[in-house]
């Protein structure tokens, strides 16, 4: 099941919410909306990941989804060349802290955890957890 609870822990709340700019080299048309050559485009990970045309019921977190396909680590040529290593390492960590110390919970009310400022990179300051 660990596989899987990466994948969609990644999905639906992944690190990495926008990924780099992009710039069309023509213009170019997307939901009836036209992108002028040369124009600055962010993309939303986060919101692709949270697409209901592909992902059901994509607001809930579910560790058994067996769906995949989220654009934690990219696609087709900008695909993270990393991506296979920071599986295995995500899936290892979270095996090796489950069987040392089964159980954790949050310590605090989820409405506590304070997150870092930033639009880049995702993440908490402090997770307190018990055991």
């Amino acid at each position: 099941m660990i596989p899987a609870a990466v994948e969609e822990f990644a999905r639906w709340d992944g690190p990495v919410p926008l990924a780099i700019r992009r710039f069309p080299l023509e213009d170019v048309e997307i939901g009836g909306v036209t992108i002028p050559a040369g124009e600055t485009v962010l993309l939303s990970i986060a919101s692709a990941n949270r697409d209901p045309d592909r992902f059901p019921d994509p607001d809930q977190l579910d560790p058994r989804r067996a769906q995949s396909g989220n654009l934690w680590f990219g696609h087709g040529i900008h695909h993270c060349l990393g991506a296979a290593l920071a599986r295995v390492e995500a899936e290892t960590a979270i095996e090796a802290l489950l069987r040392r110390f089964p159980g954790p919970a949050l310590a605090v009310p989820p409405d506590e955890l304070r997150w870092r400022p930033s639009v880049r990179a995702r993440g908490l300051t402090s997770l307190p957890v018990t055991w």
